[in-house]
């Protein structure tokens, strides 16, 4: 057993490693290589895995599990309460019309009507982790698209437990037990009780997350030892899953509603922290499982009902999601976002689906087709995402105004480029005006877009990792690029395509914290820009004035303090993968930092730094006139 789980898991993650760059690399995102690694290597294709699809979301529950737990942890409460009129709004009227629409397509192709709701209500699901990735890779996560998003996928995550609540009344009959093996206790109950015993078991996690898990989390956490918290937070994971599952109801959903008690708690952002590293493994390990779980056999055996079925069910979707995003007054490319990312079926399908068929509501045939039609619309996700991006939005999306196109010409004629035109990028961008340098600005955020040409900017609608909007804005002429995105990983993207394409352009990027400028000084960057650096510098440099010290000399020390704070910089990154090793630079570097400026203090002779006060300049100057 332990070899087929090595082996297993060695197949998966050389699946990843091989298929999500390329996915990356043609611009199609991660999530689309992890469903294309779990095609290739399941069982209808190369075979290294699975036998017909059976035993590969086996492999994956526990990723599942762990990913709905995290899922319930960054549901804060607070959030929902701040965004309770879009979650609300919104969400309720995305799901419900949604499982309307879809209950009464089920209805015509002639399924009754308890089976028809319960498919509508399980349709109406979107991918949770679909929705976060995207706009996370793509540095999106503060457009109104987003928030949008969030606001949908938090309804939806709170509407599983009622939902759960209610498929067992809707059940036609009474399950029995046809496998071999100890029964569950909520198997032979009937759907009153099933439902009854699913809200019982809710509130028993509820209540041990209040009154068990969070003074037991306090006890382990004065014991200050980090394992052994991270111990005690897989403990209470894999606990709870295992009461969900002796009860015969889903280890996900128990897991989940922990992590929503747990989110409202003092620990919350520890057990973020430590589960965070699973966080992403966890993810590929789920859509690749989801990608090898796809019957292929179904398809070929019966292609036009299988593509009918994807196609109709992501229609019906997209329509309810526009109409939805125009109620919510978002802008089109703003909505066509929007909607694509949440018009495929999500990650509590495959928890909803199985307890359907467990309740007998769903033939054993409709359910691994209507699995397999879940698959294949998180599978072509990325693809839509695509086409939204190339084909949809450069069309129909916010265009030049006719002045500003009468002005293209004069535009690839500027020497800056400015890549993001938020807080940091239109600083930059006005304190270059304001010396006569002016910019070609690029921003793929259309409602910032029009907000800065209403106060006065000139700002393009583009993509600027895409390499003919760059040639637009004359970047084969220009002499700087400036990029100031808010996302790391696209900056590294416009990065590489830059150094192949135009190596004419000096690169200036702007760095969000220190872990990301060795990232780019891996890259070969040169001039790396900290947004926290000269804020916290010129911070203390006010705090020493404050103290007593010459504003010259203060300066001056801020001043060498960033000097040698980057020339250390560049010789840590070169230790940053060797923990120890990167302590123990660290430590030199900081005595060398401080001895440094300490000799400067001795050197640098201060008697005339008054001279620059000019505070103590006016006050010396009034006492002179006055004396005369």
């Amino acid at each position: 057993m332990s070899g087929t789980f090595l082996h297993d898991a060695l197949i998966y993650l050389a699946a990843a490693i091989v298929f999500v760059p390329i996915a990356k690399k043609l611009g199609m995102g991660s999530v689309l290589g992890y469903l294309l690694g779990g095609i290739i290597i399941g069982p209808f294709f190369l075979g290294l895995i699975g036998q017909e699809g059976k035993d590969i979301m086996h492999f994956a529950e526990f990723g599942v599990v762990m990913m709905l737990f995290l899922a319930g942890l960054e549901l804060d409460p607070s959030t929902f309460w701040r965004m309770r009129k879009l979650v609300l709004g919104a969400g309720s009227l995305q799901v419900g019309l949604t499982s309307l629409t879809c209950f009464a397509l089920f209805l015509l192709l002639g399924f009754n009507w308890q089976t028809s709701l319960a498919i509508g209500l399980a349709l109406s699901m979107s991918s949770t982790a679909i929705i976060m990735q995207t706009f996370r890779e793509k540095g999106l996560t503060k457009t109104q698209s987003a928030k949008s998003s969030l606001a949908v996928s938090i309804f939806q995550d709170v509407s599983v437990i009622p939902i759960l609540a209610l498929l067992p009344l809707l059940a036609v009959a009474v399950i029995h037990k046809t496998s071999a093996g100890p029964s569950s206790f909520i198997e032979d109950l009937p759907g009153w009780a099933q439902t009854l015993t699913l809200l019982v078991a809710a509130n028993i996690v509820i209540g041990a997350g209040r009154f068990i898990f969070t003074p037991f989390l306090r006890f382990i956490a004065r014991i200050h030892l980090r394992e052994l918290f991270t111990i005690a937070a897989l403990l209470i994971v894999i606990g709870t899953a295992y009461f969900m599952i002796l009860l015969g109801l889903s280890p996900a959903l128990g897991t989940f509603l922990a992590g929503v008690v747990l989110a409202n708690s003092q620990f919350r952002h520890e057990l973020e922290s430590d589960i965070e590293p699973f966080k992403g493994i966890l993810l590929g390990l789920f859509f690749i499982a989801v990608g090898a779980s796809i019957n292929f056999n179904q398809f070929i055996s019966n292609p036009l009902m299988i593509i009918g079925l994807v196609c109709g069910i992501i229609l019906i979707k997209a329509a309810v999601l526009f109409m939805t995003g125009k109620i919510a007054g978002l802008s089109f490319d703003q909505n066509m976002m929007f909607t694509v990312v949440l018009a495929q079926v999500g990650e509590f399908a495959f928890l909803l689906f199985p307890f359907i068929y467990q309740l007998n509501i769903l033939s054993v045939e409709w359910t691994d087709t209507l699995m397999g039609v879940t698959a294949i619309s998180m599978t072509l996700t990325p693809l839509l995402l695509l086409i939204n991006e190339r084909l949809i939005l450069p069309n129909f999306g916010v265009k030049e105004a006719p002045e500003e196109k009468e002005a293209d010409s004069i535009d690839t004629q500027h020497t800056v480029i400015i890549a993001g035109f938020g807080h940091f990028g239109s600083t930059v961008g006005r304190f270059l005006r304001a010396n006569g340098i002016h910019a070609t600005i690029l921003d793929n955020d259309s409602d910032r877009v029009d907000l800065l040409r209403k106060m006065g900017f000139k700002v393009f609608y583009g993509d600027a990792t895409r390499v003919d909007i760059l040639k637009s804005a004359g970047a084969e002429q220009a002499k700087i690029l400036i990029t100031a995105i808010d996302s790391p990983e696209t900056n590294h993207e416009l990065i590489e395509k830059t150094k192949e394409i135009f190596p004419n352009l000096t690169v200036m990027v702007r760095a969000k914290s220190r872990i990301d400028a060795y990232e780019l000084i891996d890259a070969g960057v040169e001039s790396i820009y900290r947004e926290s650096l000269d804020t916290s510098v010129r911070l203390g440099v006010d705090a020493l004035v404050k103290m007593g010290f010459r504003r010259h000399t203060a300066v001056r020390a801020g001043q060498n303090f960033i000097k040698y704070d980057e020339e250390a910089l560049k010789r840590l990154a070169a230790h940053r993968h060797d923990k120890e090793a990167y302590l123990f630079k660290t430590r030199e570097q900081i005595e060398v930092q401080e001895q440094l400026l300490a000799n400067d203090r001795e050197v640098n002779p201060t008697l005339y730094d008054h001279a620059w006060d000019s505070d103590l300049f006016e006050e010396k100057f009034s006492e002179e006139k006055s004396g005369k």
